[in-house]
């Protein structure tokens, strides 16, 4: 073949095979982004997501490691989960920025998005006629105490299983709507106390290391399917009024697109029809949220600074001060920290929309 012929045929095929090459990476590209592939706004570590103990962190990690792998393809990024062994561990990790996303009870998530640290960006969906989330008190069903009455009218004979002090139906609902108003504290009038997650607390009921403990009508529920023997040993004394709920949150400083396509995700999970939606709505289920999540914004988390507030205003009643003085400026502090609150909440609300 003369030199020039076999130059232009060099080139002819040069030319289609970077053409082939160009439209090969277009197809890519155009079939990565339509299965959510990573984008410009999407960050460029993983996302590290953080999930409020259950049974323990193994437990957490199987539960939620589903909706992670879909949450990771649909938004083009690796989503990695932190399964916290208690709430003072999972709050230490959002102070140290080791979680960038996280489904937090209502008092850490008020914590961080306080501390400008993450912003809410959805909830569990609520439909009418669903059975309400509260915060109940369990003892056991034989022996003693197995009333109500029985356990406030002693608290000092009996041992408490409570969730710490940052768990909303652990700790700060009974608190307030229960001891606090008969003049008990949880913290100082009980015999004993155990501290640890829901099901740690109901099994030490149910096994003799506790003769009450708070937990939730949710968690309760899923310990009657783990733990049938145990549960059937126990019984509901009291529940509490809905309290405020868990939140999903999210990096105050992730690209705003990508925020958005993290909130459009979580709203449309489990929302749609055929074999996907179908396996999606099971994973729902398992994670108590039949229904799937709502949009939020940071306003949801008003309920939870009204709880602080009449909690803190019950605690400095009932403590005693040095004079009236003291307790004066302690009420004040109170007041200022729930004005603060109220106004970032509402203030939030319509860039969150």
């Amino acid at each position: 073949m003369p030199a020039a012929a076999f130059f232009f045929f060099f080139l002819c095929r040069a030319a289609r095979l970077l053409a082939a090459g160009l439209a090969l990476a277009a197809a890519v590209a155009t079939g990565a982004l339509a299965q959510g592939g990573a984008r410009a706004d999407a960050p460029a570590g993983p996302v590290r997501f953080g999930v409020l103990p259950l049974g323990g962190a193994v437990e957490s990690r199987a539960l939620w490691m589903p909706l992670l792998d879909d949450m990771s393809r649909a938004l083009g990024v690796p989503v990695s989960v932190h399964s916290a062994a208690s709430y003072e561990e999972l709050d230490r990790a959002i102070q140290r920025d080791e979680i960038d996303m996280a489904f937090l009870s209502a008092r850490i998530a008020l914590e961080a998005v306080m501390q400008r640290r993450m912003r809410v960006v959805a909830q569990i969906a609520r439909r009418p006629g669903m059975p309400t989330h509260r915060a109940v008190l369990l003892t056991r069903r034989t022996g003693t105490p197995s009333t109500l009455e029985a356990v406030l009218a002693e608290p000092e004979r009996w041992r408490l299983a409570r969730g710490d002090n940052r768990s909303v139906t652990g700790f700060l609902i009974p608190q307030s709507q229960l001891f606090l108003p008969r003049g008990i504290a949880m913290e100082t009038r009980f015999r004993g106390e155990v501290i640890g997650t829901h099901q740690a607390t109901a099994l030490a009921v149910a096994n003799g290391d506790a003769d009450a403990a708070t937990n939730n009508t949710t968690d309760f529920e899923r310990f009657r399917e783990q733990f049938p023997v145990e549960a059937a040993r126990l019984h509901i004394v009291w529940e509490s009024e809905p309290p405020p709920g868990a939140q999903m949150v999210l990096r105050r400083d992730y690209p705003p697109a990508f925020q958005a396509r993290v909130q459009a995700f979580l709203a449309g999970y489990g929302q749609g029809k055929g074999p996907r939606a179908d396996a999606e709505r099971e994973v729902l289920k398992t994670l108590r949220a039949a229904h799937g999540y709502a949009a939020a914004d940071d306003s949801a988390l008003l309920p939870e600074a009204q709880l602080e507030y009449q909690l803190g205003r019950q605690n400095a009643m009932a403590a005693s001060w040095v004079n009236e003085a003291a307790r004066a400026r302690r009420l004040q502090r109170i007041e200022q920290t729930y004005k603060d609150q109220v106004e970032l909440l509402r203030a939030a609300a319509p860039a969150a929309r």
